[in-house]
């Protein structure tokens, strides 16, 4: 079943732009050419110091910046290109031999159905950019209200991703769970590996809400339950620096299900940050391998710390950022009875929450990079203005 989304005219009040009109009519921002020229500039002149500094340092600074100047300059030149076309194409036209000026038509038709979306490609390259948008991440699900049924709901949230990141060839590993009494999860944490993880779930982050008949309930009633989810960017050490006067390690003995899965030495770390009070545990058998994973997961928070602050400044001044860096937000409602997924925050109702749960959020994640995208280019329209 098609989405549904609300009426032209809503949508437009309110900044809302379909991932449709995004994908398959790109928004055209008019690109000066001196801001076309200082990309060229910039990588040719990467280009000629490459080929004359000596310094080891030097060259890796220069190298990561090519690299990452190149996609950015390629489009750029096949644009400039573009744009010189044009003018002389419509010289052609005027010519007075009817056969060139035939040709010049058909080829100026087709440079005008294709400038609008090298516009669109060179504009996005060119947008304000998250710096960890090709980053892995640490992925947080914790029940929220709701009871055992919020546990389970944080369950099936965590199955979810588990089954989008086989999807997509990306390596899941638990750092630490908490198991809810009925099943499901009081809390789970896990590293999600490979490229892109954080730009694809970053948009997860915020309140889930679940409305369905717990399989406790023997009336038959619909209970509203929810869980959090937070995306955060797995983070280098050079990134975030933890001074070892800052923390403070306990181990303790973690508790089991009984049996030879005791745990019977003191292997769980429990890292505290002094200045934050950020806490993060991890309780498996190998202490080792418990301070690595604590360690990983507090950098992880420390830094989304600092990004959130940044989210919530450029939130003030751009109200149509999907992601506000409130975690507190609800974002999301499954409706089990009717079977739909709506996410609040871009009116976007989707009449398929079998295959949602069953990891298939590709429609939804999408749509909220669409409007993401749509954000950033109206910021860099602002810019040349």
């Amino acid at each position: 079943m098609r989405p549904i989304t609300p009426g032209r005219d809503e949508r437009a009040a309110r900044g809302y732009l379909a991932p449709s009109l995004l994908f398959g009519a790109p928004l055209t921002v008019h690109l000066p050419q001196a801001k076309l020229d200082q990309v060229l500039d910039r990588f040719h002149e990467i280009e000629a110091r490459m080929g004359a500094v000596t310094d080891g340092a030097e060259i890796v600074r220069l190298s990561k910046e090519h690299a990452e100047l190149k996609p950015v300059a390629d489009a750029v030149g096949e644009l400039v290109r573009a744009r010189a076309e044009q003018p002389e194409l419509e010289e052609m036209l005027k010519a007075g031999d009817p056969e060139m000026a035939a040709l010049a038509r058909e080829e100026l038709d087709a440079l005008r159905e294709r400038l609008p979306g090298l516009e669109h490609g060179v504009a996005l390259l060119l947008a304000p950019k998250d710096k960890d948008e090709h980053a892995s991440a640490i992925l947080e699900v914790r029940a929220g209200t709701g009871g055992d049924e919020a546990a389970l709901f944080a369950g099936d949230l965590f199955r979810m991703y588990q089954r989008y990141a086989s999807t997509r060839g990306w390596r899941v590993e638990v750092e630490s769970e908490s198991e809810g009494e009925a099943g499901g999860f009081k809390e789970i944490i896990a590293s999600i590996s490979g490229d892109g993880v954080f730009g694809r779930l970053k948009f997860e982050s915020g309140v889930h809400r679940v409305q369905r008949v717990p399989a406790t309930e023997t009336q038959g009633r619909i209970h509203t339950s929810a869980a959090t989810v937070a995306v955060l960017p797995e983070v280098e050490d050079v990134e975030i620096e933890v001074r070892d006067e800052d923390i403070r390690i306990d181990t303790y003995r973690s508790s089991g299900a009984g049996g030879q899965h005791v745990n019977k030495t003191d292997s769980a770390v429990r890292i505290t940050h002094l200045p934050t009070g950020i806490v993060v545990t991890s309780s498996e058998k190998s202490q080792h391998q418990n301070r690595a994973k604590a360690m990983k997961v507090l950098k992880a928070r420390l830094y989304d710390q600092q990004r959130q602050a940044l989210d919530s400044a450029r939130a003030e001044s751009r109200k149509s950022q999907v992601g506000s860096g409130d975690r507190s937000e609800r974002i999301r409602t499954y409706n089990f009875p009717q079977g739909r997924v709506t996410d609040h925050r871009i009116n976007l109702t989707l009449y398929s929450l079998p295959q949602v749960m069953e990891g298939d959020l590709d429609e939804l994640l999408d749509a909220l990079i669409a409007e993401d995208q749509a954000a950033r280019l109206a910021a860099l329209e602002e810019e040349f203005r």
